[in-house]
């Protein structure tokens, strides 16, 4: 019967396998030249963490595992006496205390330890001297420096006394260790217990080393233990183990290869002895994952080994469970930043992609590599997959993890984005996960959207490094390129312009804005007629190109979903006929502490995958480390216009996604609207909540209905802001109803917020009409002209986001539903950022202080909704006065509204109840048909990009799609 080893590790498949992987891993090796190579290997200051990804074998020659020109000393300071097996001789144990360069371990030793060593450097002295091959020849030289005799270890008579033995050995083994070729001989490598990650500095302190047995088996993920009980089918194989300040792993003694890695969390224990292994001096391992056993050669060493870990983990932050029950502390003067909109975000992002050195993580739900990250694009060099290309061929290892779709279901196509990234270099790995059959996971989704560049500075958030993402606060609806005069500057501009100015500066951008942006209104581009209307625009000949989003980029997924992503410069929709739909959303980046947290996160997913799927169990698909805390403080870059604030990273995770479980950013969201004094601010893509206990479990809409409540009993003043999009980011014609999945989650929508007795307005019941004082729901809408016709779209709010009293705020990619709270569904990622200075500010008339990161965001928010960009007389300092909630922000609404419904006959509309008032509605001529210029003059009323969401929309109507539909035979948790 097969061993559940075969499903674990690489080294214990066939010898094929096993080639095919160092084939693999040598591939990697021979991306870099020998120069680099020595130089990875030969730092005199701690080894840099890229060697991880180049780790030579355990007895390959001429690897320095010490730091050259650095000395390595050592102690001898202690004894203990044991009994031996024997129980009548008692054993002497020796303390080695060793000091190189700044790090510091301690080893204990028996003299036949000593004696072993001496014999074995004897012996490979002699080999090299008897031996005329070449490859000795660097040794010979080394040797002759070496005195003609070996230091003896057989000392006088004095030497017998402990104290004088002592003595003798640190003498002994001071002299080897001042001899190149002794002290990097693998015998006195084994005997201080040093490997090739000994002294990675990133890695932290040197930790505890050194050869020992595991026991195959003891994962805990379902289908990788044989016949269901690893006890039954097992066996032992000789590792080295490494055990490092948050993790420990084994690795490979004959090629080096790292076989697993087990990191520290809250379930992490060390056990000791039979009744925990059913092994005779055994030590067991246990975390959310697995259980790993060892074999030692005594209990006096298996003790050895427990407290050992045990007082190394002592200090790591992961093994308790942290605030919201969350896996990271709050990590305080953390320098963060916050982006709005795509445009500033893949810009930063971009800039942070070419400061990489030694790794790129990414992770997100669907990704586009052709997506440019600076734009308008006069060549390729900003293109998402051409960075990391350019990277890659650096060295720099890019790992990306990406959802795995159901193909019937969605049509991202990560099949491409795989195949596309991986053929660009090596260096460049690509998973997707789950497989839905062997998981038995099809409903639920890897949600999460993250970048981590060298696990210091991470991007996290809502934006999915994907076509239609990229916005700016302008909001285009169209994007026809400039006009022929405008076209002919931009020739004369490029050929000014060297690659330098153009990575600085985007001087098209401000050209683009400045002549296409003029209000709400955008220039006239080609008529339908004219030839380049479905001109495609070639991606080799961007030197002239005016187009902010090329090909698939522009978008309207409401009209019509994406397609054949393989041919991505080709336009989706007719750009002269079809509007955009612009995009909302928000990211934050983050340093330090909290950056190696969220890289933590991304390790932890990438090796559970790797265990997890069996093609990418050999060594092409690499283990990953994550670094030390203790030096996360030292940046080698930061994002620009960071601020320092206190951050918490937290996530939605489950045995399914990442092998754990957690719902942190479900708990952060309640405390923090259970703790809110003032206002809460929520910008999110759902807005499903109020638990039933039947169909919807989170509890956020209740904490909003318990504050409010609580603010009316006081009788003091509350707000609450809620934007969310005004129709679901699902293909359909909302004229004709909008189809199922449009009209499931509508459904889903108004239960929260207005329909049934669990939604938000029907349990505010207490304080009657008087809600309106206390909670505002509205959707974002903006206009423009296209084609010498005036046309409106929606913004798609894709946020996820909540802002508390000026001081506090959640960004990351969890919306306010089931699958993203719960943490046993869809996986997601976000950060808690909390001010941790204060500026004057008000609140509720009277003089407030806020938090300075909080406060710019709220206002940037609010600024651009409410049209106070461009009308300096709107002041939204005071988000929770009378003159701002119900003159200023619900005002703008309704008359916005009340406009776009007369000049566009918008949907959703709150006088249509049902699907008869719906026809008869659509059926209605619209001012922008009949009297084009009354309908410009109407639309100069809007101010800014509110409107009233549509309480009443179709409210006489069930929404739930019909049972006979594939909708409709989903599951209810599908929708929620």
């Amino acid at each position: 019967m097969a061993s559940p080893e075969d499903v674990i590790e690489p080294v214990a498949e066939s010898s094929t396998a096993q080639n095919l992987g160092r084939r693999r891993f040598l591939h990697d090796l021979r991306n870099l030249s020998p120069d680099e190579i020595d130089g990875l290997m030969s730092s005199s200051e701690g080894r840099p963490f890229l060697v991880v990804h180049h780790l030579p074998e355990i007895k390959e020659e001429g690897v320095p595992y010490l730091m050259p020109g650095t000395p390595i000393t050592c102690r001898v300071d202690n004894t203990e006496k044991y009994t031996t097996r024997s129980k009548v001789r008692v054993g002497t144990l020796y303390t080695v205390r060793l000091t190189h360069g700044h790090f510091h371990w301690t080893v204990k030793r028996k003299y036949k330890h000593f004696q072993e060593l001496h014999r074995d450097l004897y012996k490979h002295r002699m080999m090299r001297h008897l031996l005329p091959l070449g490859r000795f020849a660097k040794d010979r030289q080394q040797l002759r420096n070496m005195p003609e005799e070996m230091p003896s270890l057989h000392g006088t008579e004095r030497t017998r006394r402990t104290s004088s033995k002592m003595k003798y050995l640190e003498e002994y083994l001071n002299g080897l260790l001042e001899n190149t070729f002794c002290r990097n001989d693998h015998s006195m490598l084994e005997f201080l217990s040093v490997g090739a990650l000994s002294f990675v500095t990133d890695l932290g302190p040197k930790g505890l080393e050194g050869p020992i047995y595991k026991r195959s088996g003891g994962h805990r993920i379902q289908g990788l233990n044989c016949i269901g009980h690893h006890q039954f089918c097992f066996r032992w194989s000789r590792r080295w183990l490494v055990v490092k300040d948050s993790f420990l792993m084994y690795m490979d003694r004959d090629n080096g290869s790292i076989n697993f890695v087990l990191l520290f969390d809250p379930e992490f224990k060390v056990k000791v002895g039979r009744a925990h292994t059913d092994t005779r001096y055994g030590v067991c391992f246990e975390n959310f994952t697995r259980s790993l056993i060892i074999k030692c050669n005594s209990y006096r060493q298996s003790h050895w080994w427990s407290h050992e870990i045990n007082q190394l983990a002592e200090t790591c932050d992961f093994l308790e469970v942290q605030r919201f029950e969350g896996f990271a502390p709050p990590r305080e003067n953390t320098l963060t930043k916050w982006f709005v909109n795509g445009s500033g975000y893949f810009a930063d992002l971009a800039d942070a992609l070419e400061q990489a050195k030694e790794e790129i993580f990414i992770t997100d739900w669907w990704l586009s590599p052709e997506v440019f990250l600076k734009r308008p694009a006069t060549d390729n060099h900003w293109r998402l997959d051409e960075i990391l290309k350019r990277k890659a061929e650096q060295g720099v290892k890019v790992c990306v993890l990406l959802y795995k779709e159901v193909e019937l279901a969605l049509g991202i196509n990560s099949d491409h984005s795989k195949r596309t990234l991986m053929n660009m270099h090596p260096n460049i790995k690509v998973m997707r996960h789950p497989d839905h059959l062997s998981s038995v996971v099809f409903l639920w989704a890897h949600h999460e959207k993250m970048v981590a560049i060298d696990q210091t500075v991470a991007f996290v958030g809502g934006i999915d490094l994907a076509f239609g993402r990229w916005d700016d606060s302008h909001y285009r609806l169209t994007d026809l390129g400039l006009t022929e005069t405008h076209n002919c500057a931009c020739i004369c501009l490029q050929s000014s312009m060297n690659q330098c100015f153009l990575s600085m500066s985007h001087p098209l951008q401000t050209l683009i804005d400045d002549s296409v942006n003029q209000g709400n209104c955008v220039a006239d581009g080609p008529k339908p007629s004219e030839p380049e209307k479905q001109a495609e625009q070639n991606p080799d000949d961007l030197a002239c190109n005016t187009k902010l989003w090329l090909g698939k980029d522009y978008s309207n997924f409401i009209r019509k979903d994406w397609v054949e992503l393989n041919k991505p410069f080709e336009d989706n929709i007719d750009r002269t006929q079809v509007p955009r739909m612009p995009w909302r959303d928000l990211s934050a980046a983050i340093h330090g502490k909290a950056a190696r947290d969220v890289a933590r996160h991304f390790i932890q997913r990438w090796n559970f995958t790797k265990i997890f799927k069996n093609k990418y169990k050999d060594d092409f698909y690499p283990y990953l480390l994550p670094k030390s805390h203790t030096n996360a403080d030292s940046l080698s870059f930061t994002v620009p216009e960071s601020k320092k604030a206190k951050v918490q990273v937290l996530r939605s995770a489950d045995r399914w996604s990442t092998g754990t479980c957690e719902n942190s950013i479900l708990n952060a969201y309640i405390h923090t609207i259970e703790n809110s004094e003032h206002f809460i601010y929520i910008e999110n893509q759902f807005f499903i909540s109020c638990a039933d206990g039947k169909t919807v479990h989170n509890g956020i809409g209740d904490a909003i209905v318990n504050r409010i409540l609580r603010a009316h009993r006081e009788q003091k003043k509350y707000r609450v802001f809620v934007v969310v999009p005004l129709l679901p980011g699902f293909e359909g014609d909302i004229s004709a109803g909008g189809g199922n999945a449009i009209q499931a989650i509508l459904h889903f929508t108004y239960r929260t917020m207005c329909r049934g007795e669990h939604s938000i307005l029907s349990r505010l019941s207490e304080v009657k009409d008087q809600w309106t004082e206390y909670i505002t729901l509205c959707g974002l809408r903006t206009h423009s002209q296209l084609s010498q016709s005036l046309v409106t779209e929606l913004i798609y709010v894709h946020s996820k986001t909540l802002i508390a009293d000026d001081r506090c705020y959640i960004i990351g990619s969890a919306n306010i539903n089931d699958r993203s709270m719960l943490g046993s569904r869809d996986s997601e990622l976000a950060v808690f950022v909390e001010d941790e200075e204060r500026v004057p500010s008000i609140m509720g008339g009277e003089e407030y202080q806020a938090g300075p990161l909080t406060l710019a965001l709220r206002k940037e928010c609010f600024r651009v909704l409410v049209g106070a960009a461009s009308d300096p007389s709107i002041n939204v300092d005071d988000p929770i006065s009378d003159d701002f909630f119900f003159l200023v922000w619900n005002e703008s609404s309704k008359r916005n509204a009340t406009i776009y419904d007369k000049v566009f006959k918008c949907l959703p509309y709150d006088s249509v109840h049902n699907m008869r008032e719906l026809k008869e509605y659509t059926s209605e001529e619209r001012l922008c048909d009949t009297d084009p210029e009354q309908a410009a003059e109407e639309l100069k009323g809007v101010r800014g990009l509110l409107v009233h969401f549509p309480l009443k929309f179709l409210c006489e109507e069930n929404l739930l799609p019909p049972a006979n539909t594939k909708e409709g035979m989903a599951p209810v948790g599908l929708w929620t």
